[in-house]
């Protein structure tokens, strides 16, 4: 098992990762706003994993043992927070909403991070009160726990365009439709299906970073035509695939 490593205080800064470079598992005793305005960022605990575009931020509280990967070239944004600065008063990673005003507080925050002055402080203030107003978003692929539903999960993780049903998974794994979907409830809190368009949803924002054609991901992911799954990530990102930001 890699070490993994530990950082006292949650680094302050923004920098820039190539398409498919990563910072590996490691934790702080900080709490920490990850944010990518350019490409989509990943991150991943133990608990599951979070993709984001540029319209969402991940709050990762003190000593999540997390790690990052970036999907087309990254523009990454980190604000460090003191464990005793909890503005969300969360113990776990969840996505937050970035609108306009926020995005520019945590470009602007991050862009000198060794400086200290009155105006950096009301900054900080300002920026804190943004991402207490800001909603939380259901955007978590949860990982589960049982060894059953891990092998299904990762069935499906690995071809989200199939159009497998739970008795479709069940025949593989030796288990019945009705016991899955018991273990999805039980461990996930979703139903199959829910869970699975999160799946889908992630997919399709790392496809959308390495400029695959919208109808593309529609059909790799799994959706049965271009105009469901604009639906559908419309209702979730709250604008079009084609509006989505591109590399």
């Amino acid at each position: 098992m890699p070490e993994i490593r530990h950082v006292t205080v949650a680094p302050t800064r923004s920098q820039w990762l190539a398409s498919g470079a990563g910072i590996d598992a490691h934790r702080h005793d900080d709490h920490q706003i990850v944010y990518a305005a350019r490409g989509v960022l990943s991150v991943t605990t133990e608990a599951g994993s979070w993709v984001t575009p540029g319209t969402r931020a991940i709050w990762v509280p003190a000593g999540t043992v997390h790690a990052h990967r970036a999907y087309g070239e990254l523009e990454l944004h980190l604000v460090g927070l003191p464990a005793t600065s909890n503005p969300l008063g969360l113990g776990a990673p969840t996505v937050l909403l970035v609108p306009p005003l926020l995005r520019e507080l945590i470009i602007e925050y991050t862009r000198e991070p060794g400086t200290e002055s009155p105006e950096r402080d009301r900054l900080r203030a300002v920026l804190l009160d943004q991402v207490r107003a800001s909603p939380q978003q259901p955007l978590h692929v949860p990982a589960p726990a049982d060894p059953l539903l891990r092998a299904v999960c990762a069935l499906v993780q690995a071809d989200p365009g199939a159009n497998r049903t739970l008795a479709d998974l069940g025949r593989e794994v030796g288990a019945s439709d009705r016991t899955l979907s018991r273990l999805f409830r039980r461990d996930l809190g979703l139903s199959y299906p829910q869970w699975r368009t999160q799946v889908r949803l992630h997919q399709a924002l790392i496809l959308l970073a390495g400029r695959t054609p919208v109808t593309a991901v529609a059909h790799r992911c799994g959706w049965s035509s271009a105009s469901a799954f604009i639906d559908v990530f419309r209702r979730t990102f709250g604008h079009t695939p084609g509006a989505h930001p591109r590399n």
